[in-house]
């Protein structure tokens, strides 16, 4: 593998994190943030920017980042993937890395069972590494994720078929 890899570095908790510049559509303030509801947890809903639609997701959770309270420097990175906008909210995000090829490790998860398994790899740039995240498990929504023990009392506007399994079991 020859030549340098070009990633937008943003930190997330105390990590720095990298997403190819290839995807970046731009980065912006985080605006007002209209909720959808029966979202997954790491949804926040979605902006208006500028007439389209973006959905945002807060890496912090999707992440499993914990402690790490809302502030000015937060930004939103509005990607393209698959031909859709996304907007992924960061802790700051810092700069453009140009990271040799050589430099960059495979990730030591690829084998782990569960999680995300979103990383591609580890970049190592100036004494520190970059954890590089593959944006299509990043953005991917799976119905794996546990579901909070609240959100199963919580009644909900389900199908027909729902209310039926839900009549037969009593």
């Amino acid at each position: 593998m020859k030549g340098e890899l070009h990633i937008v570095g943003f930190r997330v908790g105390r990590e720095t994190y990298g997403v190819p510049i290839t995807s970046l559509h731009e980065i912006v303030r985080v605006p007002e943030i209209t909720a959808v509801p029966d979202a997954p947890d790491y949804i926040e809903g979605v902006i208006n920017l500028r007439g389209k639609i973006v959905s945002v997701l807060d890496l912090r959770k999707r992440l499993g980042v914990t402690g790490v309270v809302p502030g000015r420097r937060n930004r939103i990175l509005v990607v393209e993937h698959k031909g859709r906008l996304s907007g992924l909210i960061v802790d700051s995000a810092s700069e453009v890395l140009k990271i040799p090829a050589e430099n960059v490790e495979p990730s030591p998860t690829e084998s782990l069972e569960g999680g995300l398994n979103c990383v591609t790899g580890l970049g190592k740039h100036q004494g520190r590494l970059i954890i590089l995240l593959d944006m299509t498990k990043l953005l991917e929504f799976s119905g794996a994720r546990p579901v909070p023990k609240a959100d199963k009392a919580k009644p909900h506007a389900g199908s027909a078929e729902e209310a039926r399994s839900a009549a037969a079991s009593k």
